[in-house]
């Protein structure tokens, strides 16, 4: 199974406590802890309204209990399962593709969330699938899970891609899916955790940032990537003013912000 004993409520346990502690933690750390020590380097110098939690936590829920369903109704029926390419075995596969998998489902995931999240950009789909992400116009950590229901099943259709192209076990989606949740609560975070100048090297040019994923909940437009900028600098949906807007953030200080 794909957590302890394969459960819904185990799934369910497993997702929620993950996401609370990270994206707790993330908030506590920055909106309460030391909120006043570096509001100056906030992405968006103003701060979400107590409303705008609440939506956010509200939304991130319904996300959890979704994210949970799924792969309990796939990987939970055995007349399912067993035309998936789920193995528990690692020398099914050997050792080399074990470790090999985790860059090819960042790649694979990359993808998915790019296309389909442009086409829930789409006029017709927008309303229905993203406008309640959209909502966090000046995003906090409860904004990483704060979807839609419709989109939920949209995000977490990824899992359904890797249990029927790829060979997958237990704990390619642990970890994967681990990191997935780490990282959107950092390009929600509100803060620039990658350092100065990071935007103009050869790695930074490719990799997406907190400030990128920013500047598409301020906007609505552009920078629809998920873990790098490859797909938007392929189709030129990289806004011209990302690099100057890293470079604002990153070099200001108490005294001109004040």
């Amino acid at each position: 199974m794909i957590y302890p004993d394969g459960s819904f409520f185990s799934i369910f346990t497993l997702v929620s406590l993950r996401y609370i502690l990270l994206a707790g933690l993330a908030f506590f750390i920055w909106y309460v802890l030391r909120k006043r020590k570096i509001a100056f380097r906030k992405i968006q110098l103003r701060f979400p309204l107590g409303k705008d939690y609440q939506r956010e936590i509200l939304y991130s829920i319904l996300t959890m209990f979704i994210f949970s369903l799924i792969p309990w109704l796939i990987l939970g029926n055995p007349e399912i399962k067993k035309h998936t390419t789920w193995y528990t075995d690692v020398n099914e596969y050997g050792h080399l593709y074990f470790w090999l998998a985790f860059p090819l489902m960042l790649v694979m995931h990359d993808t998915y969330f790019y296309f389909t999240h442009r086409l829930m950009h789409h006029p017709k789909l927008f309303k229905l699938f993203h406008l309640v992400h959209h909502k966090s116009t000046n995003p906090s950590p409860w904004a990483a899970f704060a979807f839609h229901p419709l989109e939920a099943i949209v995000e977490i259709g990824i899992l359904v891609v890797y249990l029927f192209t790829i060979p997958v076990m237990k704990a390619h989606l642990f970890f994967f899916f681990l990191f997935m949740m780490v990282y959107n609560v950092y390009g929600h975070l509100g803060w620039e955790l990658y350092p100065k100048n990071f935007n103009r090297t050869l790695i930074g040019t490719w990799v997406n940032t907190s400030i990128n994923h920013n500047q598409h909940h301020q906007y609505f437009t552009g920078n629809y990537g998920l873990y790098f900028l490859f797909w938007d600098r392929v189709f030129g949906t990289l806004r011209k003013d990302y690099d100057d807007k890293y470079d604002e953030v990153m070099n200001r200080n108490n005294e001109v912000v004040s």
